[in-house]
Order: C-alpha cells, then sequence, then structure tokens
C-alpha cells in the first residue's frame, strides 16, 4: 500500500511552458558597422561645425551692430554738442569721428561754425534720446537717432525748450572701428 499511496500521490506533470520569445539579433558585419560609425561620427561633425559657425556668424554680426550704433550714436551728439569756449576742440572732435565725403564737407565748414557759435556766445548739448540700426551690412550701418538738444546764447539767457531731432547717420568700417561717413537730418 505504501507503494500505492506514492504512486497515486503524485500529481499530475504540469503542462510545458510556451516557450521564452527570443530577441533576434540582427548580426552587421564588422565592416558595415566601422562605416555606420564613421558616417555617424562625420555627420555629427558637419552638424557641430555648422551650428558652431551659425553662432560665430550671429555673435559678429551683433558686435558690428553694437559698434555702428555706439558710434552713430556718439557722432550725433558730437554735432550736437558745441560750446562757444572749446569751439575748435569741439569741431575737432567731430572731424576726428567723420570720414569720406562728410568729413570733407565739414572740414570745409568747421570755420565758419566755429565763428557763428562763438559770435553768439552759445552752447548747446544734445542728448540721445533713442536710437537703432535701421540697416547695415558688414562695412556700414544707418542709424536712426532721435535727440533732445538744449540751447543757450548770450543773446538769449532765458531758458529755451529743448529742442528735438531726427537724423540718419551713415557709419563705415575704417581700419579697425567705424566713423561718421553720411548725416542726413530727417522731418
Amino acid at each position: 500500500m505504501a507503494d500505492e499511496d506514492v504512486v497515486g500521490s503524485e500529481s499530475p506533470p504540469s503542462p510545458p511552458s510556451p516557450p521564452s520569445p527570443r530577441r533576434r539579433r540582427i548580426a552587421i558585419p564588422a565592416g558595415r558597422a566601422m562605416v555606420i560609425g564613421v558616417v555617424l561620427v562625420i555627420g555629427l561633425g558637419a552638424l557641430c561645425g555648422w551650428l558652431g559657425y551659425r553662432v560665430s556668424r550671429e555673435h559678429r554680426a551683433e558686435q558690428a551692430r553694437s559698434l555702428f550704433l555706439e558710434v552713430g550714436k556718439q557722432g550725433a551728439v558730437n554735432l550736437t554738442t558745441i560750446d562757444y569756449q572749446r569751439a575748435e576742440a569741439d569741431v575737432q572732435r567731430i572731424l576726428d569721428s567723420a570720414t569720406g565725403v562728410f568729413r570733407d564737407e565739414f572740414a570745409g565748414r568747421s570755420g565758419a561754425l566755429t565763428e557763428v557759435v562763438k559770435q553768439a556766445q552759445s552752447k548747446s548739448t544734445g542728448t540721445v534720446t533713442a536710437a537703432g540700426v535701421e540697416s547695415m551690412t558688414d562695412e556700414e550701418a544707418r542709424v536712426l537717432v532721435a535727440l533732445s538738444v538744449m540751447t543757450t546764447s548770450l543773446g538769449d539767457p532765458a531758458q529755451q525748450p529743448p529742442r528735438y531731432w531726427r537724423m540718419r547717420v551713415t557709419v563705415t568700417r575704417v581700419d579697425d572701428g567705424a566713423k561718421v561717413s553720411r548725416v542726413d537730418f530727417l522731418p
């Protein structure tokens, strides 16, 4: 009986488990793997180089824009800030920040301007109220400048209200900087 109990007490065999899904490995020959790796590295290198070039170009353009804007604003202030007590130095400052035809034309008129300012004993001070780059190339920019100009003179000691001027200042790259090459007064 003991044998019967052992035989009868065995549990029925369990059903076979389903086969486990096997991952299929794609076999890539070593030569192809190397070619794919080289192509990926070259592609990533080209992408990084292109992105780096774009960032560098944008940085240079922003630096140029900033230079042109500052020179345009300073040129407008120079033109509107003249004191009879230092008229020669003020005119020289304008000439030093100018180039080309504008410089030549202003130099031709500078003596008369100095005399008029001295005779009237006038002082004018320009203050930039707004400015922006209208257009720009690698070599020059057009800068729009709005100014408030306060003027006093010996013949009119009362405080005059400020005058508001607008200018389009063309700034041209020269050597290691930039200078004013044209000024147009806007209505």
